[in-house]
C-alpha cells in the first residue's frame, strides 16, 4: 500500500474515532514523574559547547551548562533525577541558533540527566517529536543504565493492531523509568603525563580486539576486572601485546550503544557494539569501576597503559547510523531530539534511507550531523587520549545527496582539521547502498581495510585463483589501487580475517557457516567464506587433516605479515582461537565470542603464537618489510638489481605469459639495497634482501634459487612446514641450487652475505 493510501486508510478509522489525523493513542497513565516540582533555577548560559559542562562562573556559582541543538523544536525540558528515580524538570528558554541552553546552580559531577523535547507529530512530514519520551543527551559523555526495549522506549505505539501504520500513532507512556540518563562529568585531566606513541603508518601492525572478549577468561586478570576497560589495562593483558610485538589496538565499538529488539526476544544481546547512541560515553558495561562517570577515567588510564607500553588506541566508530533504528524503531535520542534534522528521509519522510542495513542513515550533510561528529571525533583525541579511528561503512558518510562523493562535506572537514588530519583514519570502503563499494577510492590522507587482499590470500592458498596477477598486486602493496594523488603503500590495510566472518582457524576448518547459535536459521552471515575445511568440515580427531589446517594457518599468518601495506591481525588468531564455525558472532557475548587463553596450554597453538611474534619482529627489523614507497621495478643499478623481482619454479624471471598462466607457485624477491628514503641522520636505508617462495600446491616443487646479481647464497629464515621454527634459521642454499618446497610451503630465505 501507498504511504498516501496508507495515510487515507488510519485518517478514516480515526474520523470514526472521531479524529482526523493519527495524532496519539489511548490516553494513558503517566508516571509519578509526570508532574515537574518546582524550584529548578535555570539562568541563560552559553550555547557552547554541546552537551552538559561543569563549570564555576565568573560570580564563583558552580553549576552546569546545558546546551541541546534541536532547531526544529517547540520547546526543551531539561530533566534531573536523583538516586531513586525522582524527576524534576526545568524549560531550556534560551535559543541560539537552533541551540536550547541554560546554566543550573548547583548541579554537579554525577548528575543523572535527560532531555524531554516538545514539537509536532507529524510522521507523514518526518516529524517525531514526543515530549512523552526521556531522551539521552546526543552529547552525554557518560551513560547510567542500560538500554532494554519496552513498549514505553517507543514514540509510537509499538502494539498498534495494524502494524503496516503503527509507526503513525504516538505513544504518550513516559519512557524515562525505562531509559538510561546521561551524567555529567568533569573535566579533570590535561594528559600531561601521558606520552603518545607516534608509530608511523609504515610501521605500524594493527590488533583488533573486543575489550570485553579478550579478557573475559585470561587468567592472569583480576575475576573483577575480566571484560573491562581496568582489565585490558592490566598488565597480564598488556604484556601479550607487547610479546606480540603489536603497535595498536584496534577496539571494536566502545561508544555506548544499545541491543536490538530481535535480539533481546531471543535471549541473546548486541556482542560487537555496531549499534550506537552515544558518541561521548564510553560504554558503561565495560567499566569496572562504575557507570556514574567512572567510566570515563577508567577508559583514559586504559589508553594511559596501552601508551606506556608503546601501543597506540585505534576505536572501531559507527558514526553511519545510530541504534534507533527505522520508522518502527525506538526512540531513544536523535529521533526525538529533531528527526528531520539527524536522518536521512527519503522523499516519503514517513520512511527512512538506509544505506547501511540498520534501517537508517546520519544526514552527515547537515551542518549539525557533521559537528556531532567531528566534535565527537576531536573529543576522543583530545580528551581521551585515543590515536586513531575505524570508521564503519565509511562510504555512508561520504555520501553527499545521494552518491559517494569524495568531494564530501565529511571528507572535506576531516582534510583541513588541525586535530583529526593528524591521527590515524583507516576506512571500511563500503556501505550496502548503490555504488557503496570503494576500495581504492579515498582520498590520500586515509588508509583503507583492503578487502581484496584477503580475497586474493584467500583464494591462493584454497587454490582458487586462476592464475598469480591478483597475488603479485596484494604482496607488494596494491599499487594498482593506491598508487595515485600522492597515496603510499600503507593505504592499504591489509587482512585475512576481521571480526566479522570466519576466525584463521575457522577458515581452514570449515567451508560453511554454522550460525545456528544465532537464532536466526542460518541465515545471517555471509555465504562467500573463500574458505577450505582440509578435507572434513569441523572439528576432527584426524591427525593428518589438523596437521594440515595448522600448516596453512602459519601460510596465512606468514603471507599477512610479509606483504607490503599495514598488516592487521585479529584477536585470538595467532593461538588457533574458534568460534566453532559462526561467521557472524556478532551477538555471541559468550564463549563463542571471548578469547579462550587456555588454548596456549596446547604446543600447536603455542608454536602459532610464537611464529606470530617472530615474523611481527622480523618485520619491526626489516624496512625492506615495510616500505614506505611503492616499487618502481626498475634497475638502479649497473648490475640489472631491482627492488622488486618475481619469479617461477625454475628460477627464471616470470614474463607476461608466466603471469597469466595458471601456477600455485610465486618467487618474490625484496631487495634491501633500493628502498627509497633516508633514516633520521640523513643516511640511506640499507637492509638485507629476501626471497619469498609462495607454493600453494600440494605436491612438493623444487624451487630453484635464483643467482647473480640477485644472489651468490641464501639462508632459511621461515618454512611454514615445520610445525617449529626453531631449526629453520642458519640452514644455507647455493644459488642456482634447486630446494625442495614441501606442498602448501612459504619459505623465506635471506640474502646471504
Amino acid at each position: 500500500m501507498s504511504s498516501a493510501a496508507e495515510q487515507e486508510a488510519v485518517a478514516e478509522q480515526h474520523a470514526a474515532a472521531g479524529r482526523d489525523r493519527p495524532v496519539a493513542a489511548p490516553a494513558r497513565p503517566r508516571s509519578p514523574g509526570g508532574r515537574v516540582p518546582p524550584g529548578v533555577p535555570v539562568r541563560p548560559g552559553a550555547s557552547t559547547p554541546l552537551g552538559a559542562r561543569f563549570r564555576v562562573g565568573a560570580d564563583g556559582v558552580a553549576g552546569t551548562n546545558f546546551a541541546l541543538w534541536a532547531g526544529g523544536a517547540e520547546a526543551v525540558e531539561l530533566c534531573l533525577f536523583d538516586a531513586a528515580g525522582g524527576e524534576r524538570r526545568a524549560p531550556l528558554t534560551e535559543l541560539t541558533h537552533g541551540i536550547w541552553h541554560g546554566f543550573v546552580p548547583g548541579v554537579r559531577p554525577g548528575q543523572r540527566y535527560g532531555f524531554r523535547v516538545h514539537g509536532r507529530w507529524d510522521p507523514w512530514t518526518g516529524a517525531r517529536w514526543n515530549p512523552a519520551k526521556l531522551l539521552l543527551d546526543p552529547y552525554a559523555r557518560a551513560v547510567d543504565g542500560d538500554f532494554g526495549l519496552p513498549p514505553e522506549v517507543y514514540g509510537h505505539v509499538r502494539d498498534w493492531p495494524q502494524q503496516q501504520v503503527a509507526d503513525t500513532v504516538r505513544d504518550d507512556r513516559d519512557s524515562a523509568p525505562y531509559v538510561p540518563k546521561g551524567v555529567v562529568v568533569h573535566d579533570d585531566d590535561d594528559w600531561a603525563d601521558d606520552h603518545r606513541p607516534k608509530t608511523p603508518w609504515a610501521d605500524s601492525v594493527l590488533y583488533e580486539l573486543h575489550v570485553r572478549g579478550f579478557t573475559r577468561l585470561h587468567p592472569g586478570v583480576p575475576e573483577e576486572l575480566r571484560g573491562t576497560y581496568a582489565g585490558l589495562a592490566h598488565p597480564a593483558a598488556i604484556a601479550h601485546l607487547v610479546e606480540l610485538g603489536v603497535t595498536a589496538v584496534e577496539l571494536l565499538p566502545v561508544h555506548q550503544f544499545a541491543h536490538e529488539d530481535h535480539l533481546l526476544r531471543r535471549g541473546l544481546r548486541n556482542y560487537w557494539g555496531y549499534n550506537s547512541i552515544g558518541y561521548f560515553a564510553p560504554h558503561a558495561g565495560y567499566a569496572a569501576t562504575g557507570t556514574a562517570g567512572q567510566q570515563v577515567g577508567e577508559f583514559k588510564r586504559m589508553v594511559r597503559a596501552l601508551h606506556a607500553a608503546g601501543i597506540e588506541v585505534i576505536l572501531d566508530v559507527v558514526y553511519n547510523h545510530t541504534a534507533e533504528a527505522g520508522e518502527f524503531g525506538p526512540t531513544l535520542s536523535l529521533k526525538g531530539v529533531d528527526n528531520r534534522g539527524y536522518y536521512r528521509l527519503q522523499a516519503d519522510a514517513r520512511r527512512y534511507a538506509d544505506y547501511t542495513g540498520c534501517g537508517n542513515t546520519l544526514h552527515v550533510v547537515q551542518p549539525q550531523v557533521l559537528r556531532l561528529i567531528t566534535d565527537s571525533l576531536r573529543y576522543w583525541v583530545t580528551e581521551m587520549g585515543v590515536d586513531g579511528f575505524r570508521f564503519d561503512l565509511a562510504a555512508a558518510l561520504a555520501r553527499s545527496m545521494h552518491d559517494v562523493d569524495m568531494l564530501s562535506p565529511f571528507l572535506a572537514v576531516i582534510a583541513q582539521d588541525p586535530v583529526l588530519r593528524r591521527v590515524k583514519l583507516i576506512a571500511e570502503p563500503w556501505d550496502v547502498g548503490s555504488g557503496g563499494y570503494q576500495v581504492g577510492a579515498f582520498p590520500p590522507l586515509w588508509t583503507e581495510w583492503n578487502d581484496r587482499y584477503r580475497d586474493a590470500v584467500r583464494d591462493f592458498w584454497r587454490g582458487a585463483l586462476p592464475d598469480v596477477r591478483e597475488m603479485g598486486y596484494r604482496l607488494s602493496g596494491s599499487s594498482d589501487l593506491y598508487a595515485w594523488g600522492g597515496r603510499r603503500p600503507w593505504a592499504s590495510v591489509n587482512f585475512v580475517t576481521a571480526h566479522d566472518g570466519f576466525t584463521l582457524r575457522d577458515l581452514v576448518s570449515y567451508e560453511r557457516k554454522h550460525n545456528e547459535a544465532n537464532g536466526e536459521g542460518n541465515r545471517d552471515g555471509t555465504d562467500a567464506n573463500r574458505a577450505w575445511n582440509c578435507g572434513a568440515e569441523g572439528e576432527t580427531d584426524d591427525a593428518a587433516v589438523r596437521a594440515l589446517r595448522r600448516r596453512q594457518a602459519r601460510n596465512l599468518l606468514t603471507t599477512l605479515l610479509l606483504s607490503t601495506g599495514v598488516p592487521m591481525l585479529v584477536a585470538g588468531d595467532e593461538m588457533g582461537r574458534t568460534q566453532r564455525g559462526n561467521n557472524n558472532a556478532y551477538c555471541q557475548d559468550n564463549e563463542i565470542g571471548w578469547l579462550d587463553w587456555s588454548l596456549l596450554e596446547e604446543p600447536g597453538p603455542r608454536a602459532l603464537r610464537e611464529l606470530t611474534a617472530r615474523l611481527i619482529a622480523l618485520r619491526h627489523r626489516h624496512p625492506v618489510l615495510r616500505r614506505r614507497a611503492f616499487f618502481s621495478g626498475r634497475a638502479h643499478s649497473a648490475d640489472g638489481l631491482r627492488d622488486l623481482a618475481w619469479f617461477t619454479a625454475r628460477g627464471s624471471e616470470m614474463t607476461e605469459e608466466d603471469w597469466y598462466a595458471p601456477a600455485a607457485t610465486l618467487g618474490m624477491y625484496l631487495s634491501g639495497r633500493d628502498i627509497p628514503g633516508r633514516d633520521e641522520g640523513g643516511a640511506p636505508v640499507v637492509d638485507d634482501s629476501f626471497l619469498a617462495v609462495l607454493h600453494a600446491g600440494a605436491d612438493p616443487v623444487d624451487f630453484v634459487l635464483p643467482g647473480p646479481p640477485w644472489a651468490e647464497r641464501y639462508e632459511v629464515v621461515v618454512d611454514t612446514s615445520r610445525e617449529e621454527q626453531g631449526g629453520a634459521p642458519g640452514v644455507e642454499c647455493a644459488a642456482g641450487a634447486a630446494v625442495r618446497v614441501p606442498g602448501r610451503t612459504v619459505l623465506l630465505l635471506r640474502v646471504a652475505g
